[in-house]
């Protein structure tokens, strides 16, 4: 009993106790020069992938649909991958720093998962949705828009890590061409392989339950639910009308 209660620190104590080594969580810690505007805005910048995977969650928890459960799986393993070639080469930093997720660099985990979701997104906007519309002019235009913005996206992380020494330029590089390689691989498993079954998974009865989707017949997911929601909303407007009047 007496060595227990020797074992249990106050929450206050270890506040105070100067031998307490804080940690910070270095998954999200950016460090830039101080004072340096451009290196700010490049460190804001780098958290670009943790926006993305938030609004993978945000999507996948709201929209169920099996396409965009595909996508964040492929992300995931996207990351598996990088870890695995990190501790392969164990290719050190250009600058140590005493907060690191990892010490190596090689290939850089920035760069590789903003190029593979870059690299994924020009297929699907290209190809997936190719049949919208007849190719018109407003379309080609929000088509490019879509891909010069997760193009410059990708290239504004990859600049960023090296500006901000957490990466050289063959550590990006590298990461790109892995995120680029494997992005296209894993489109064309999603369009060839996993796309064909998505209408037997969700036939399934843990599918139904999970409100899981196949929306990949529907050439504009956006209109199509507007439109439905705005006929719905109108029929138990009507419904509610007829009620009260009698």
């Amino acid at each position: 009993m007496a060595a227990a209660e020797e074992a249990y620190i106050p929450a206050a104590k270890l506040a105070t106790d100067e031998r307490l080594e804080w940690v910070p969580l270095s998954l999200t810690l950016v460090e830039y020069p101080q004072g340096d505007w451009l290196g700010k805005l490049l460190a804001v910048s780098s958290l670009l992938p943790f926006g993305i995977l938030s609004g993978f969650v945000a999507l996948i928890l709201f929209r169920r649909d099996l396409h965009t459960i595909t996508f964040f799986f492929g992300t995931t393993l996207n990351e598996v991958l990088n870890l695995v070639l990190k501790y392969t080469f164990c290719e050190a930093r250009p600058m140590q720093r005493s907060a690191l997720y990892t010490e190596y660099g090689m290939p850089s985990s920035h760069s590789q998962f903003m190029w593979f979701f870059a690299t994924y997104m020009v297929y699907f906007v290209f190809i997936r949705l190719q049949h919208m519309n007849n190719n018109s002019l407003l379309e080609n235009a929000w088509k490019t828009v879509i891909t010069v913005g997760c193009v410059s996206m990708a290239a504004l992380v990859t600049i960023s890590r090296v500006y901000l020494q957490y990466h050289t330029w063959k550590q990006v590089l590298s990461g790109a061409l892995v995120g680029f390689l494997f992005g296209s691989l894993w489109f064309a498993l999603t369009y060839l392989i996993f796309t064909p079954v998505f209408p037997l998974i969700v036939s399934w009865r843990i599918s139904e339950f999970l409100l899981l989707r196949d929306t990949t017949l529907i050439p504009n997911v956006l209109w199509f639910e507007y439109t439905n929601s705005r006929q719905e909303a109108r029929a138990r407007s009507r419904k509610l009308v007829s009620m009260k009047s009698q």
